[in-house]
């Protein structure tokens, strides 16, 4: 029997990053959480570093530090000692635990361990952490599934049922700490009580300090999390999340809570959808301040319009942010003649097309999978007048000396 199997092209410049490190980010916004990576000193310390250099705020970012020794017998003693270590260090109230391509490829069993452990210290004095797991082997995804998985882990190993609660869940997916800040005042001048999974506004952008906090203040309430399960709806932003690791579609299947997805709200339709929603569910009109700021956007659209209309840019980043930057460009006028990203969800072309198909004449160039190197080549025949994405996008803009607008 014969197998056909796609050519391997390997990658040069990947335009992602990998699971582990989502899942490390989407558990700094969860309250006396530290992360916790199961695998080799190697990948704890590239990711912190990383990071570090993105936010420019301090993070540990703890690990069992496998050897090649490891490899061979397995890593369950140094997951358990290293979490014993954490636990009397920091003194955290949860401990998120992400696998590696190390320890996925050897098999450890990570669900095992944390039983076994349980067990062991069981008569202990000590008060132990909460402990959440997530696989998220780096061979297989991207950081935003990552992210995503280790929101739904907790979500699916957290979140409790009982009396129904008047509660919005929000699941903001990966934005800024800005973002995380803006979406919270909204719900709140909306006057909806909003449990938001996670909260990066403080961990990951917090005020200077004398003294290092191990574990920086913020990030979702443990109890909130546990009441998640009772709230009365789910909003979950995001066009291309798939089902198989969603934290709204888990809520709604285990605790028959109603989950409204939307896309990002980046551009006038799509935020107009958000504020529709939010608007039945609190039964309030749109705040002046918002109905006053939507004017001034549209005065900004009608005055820049002269300026930019008929423009080409490329897109690149994460899935849903590129969407959204899609139907923003498309509203003032710009064509995104190619939309790119080191995803690989399927769901990319499709989501662009029902952002942009009431706009665009035709639709733009979609590819999921893609490199800076494979960028590079197609941009040089699609000549763009500038190029949209995060800061490693830069050798680009210089080769093809045009600016680059960086989005993030």
């Amino acid at each position: 029997m014969t197998k056909n199997h796609p050519n391997y092209i390997s990658t040069t410049n990947a335009c992602k990053l990998c699971k582990p490190l989502g899942a490390c980010l989407a558990f700094k916004g969860i309250e006396g959480t530290v992360p916790y990576l199961h695998g080799s000193q190697g990948c704890a310390t590239y990711m912190r570093r990383y990071i570090i250099s993105h936010y420019n705020e301090p993070i540990d970012i703890a690990s069992s530090s496998l050897s090649e020794k490891h490899a061979v017998y397995g890593g369950g003693p140094n997951l358990k000692l290293g979490l014993t270590n954490v636990a009397k260090k920091y003194q955290p109230r949860m401990i998120g635990i992400a696998t590696t391509c190390l320890t996925e490829t050897i098999g450890d069993d990570v669900p095992m361990f944390l039983r076994e452990y349980a067990q062991d210290t069981n008569d202990s004095s000590d008060e132990l952490p909460d402990f959440v797991n997530v696989s998220t082997p780096s061979y297989a995804g991207t950081h935003m599934e990552g992210f995503h998985g280790a929101v739904y882990e907790v979500i699916r190993q957290r979140a409790q049922g009982g009396p129904k609660t008047e509660t919005v869940n929000l699941l903001p997916g990966f934005v800024s700490s800005a973002d995380y800040r803006l979406l919270k005042e909204i719900m709140a001048d909306f006057e909806l009580d909003c449990t938001m999974l996670p909260d990066l506004s403080e961990t990951m952008d917090g005020p200077a300090l004398l003294e290092y906090e191990k574990i920086p203040a913020g990030g979702t309430p443990l109890s909130a999390i546990k009441t998640m399960g009772r709230s009365r709806v789910t909003i979950e932003l995001g066009r291309t999340l798939g089902n198989e690791a969603s934290g709204g579609k888990e809520l709604e299947e285990s605790h028959t809570i109603p989950n409204h997805r939307l896309g990002m709200p980046i551009g006038i339709e799509e935020t107009d959808r958000f504020f529709d929603l939010l608007a039945r569910l609190s039964g309030r009109p749109m705040p002046e301040k918002y109905r006053l700021e939507r004017g001034r956007l549209v005065d900004a659209y009608v005055d820049g319009h002269k300026y930019i209309f008929g423009k080409k840019a490329i897109i690149y980043g994460e899935e849903d942010l590129v969407v959204g930057m899609s139907g923003f460009l498309a509203e003032i006028g710009i064509f995104p003649v190619l939309c790119a990203s080191g995803g690989t969800s399927g769901r990319l072309a499709g989501a662009i097309s029902e952002v942009t198909a009431d706009i665009l004449p035709e639709q733009p160039r979609v590819h999921e999978g893609m490199d800076f190197f494979e960028i590079s080549e197609m941009a040089e025949s699609l000549e763009p007048d500038l190029i949209i994405g995060h800061s490693k996008g830069y050798p680009l803009a210089r080769k093809l000396n045009i600016p680059l607008i960086r989005v993030g």
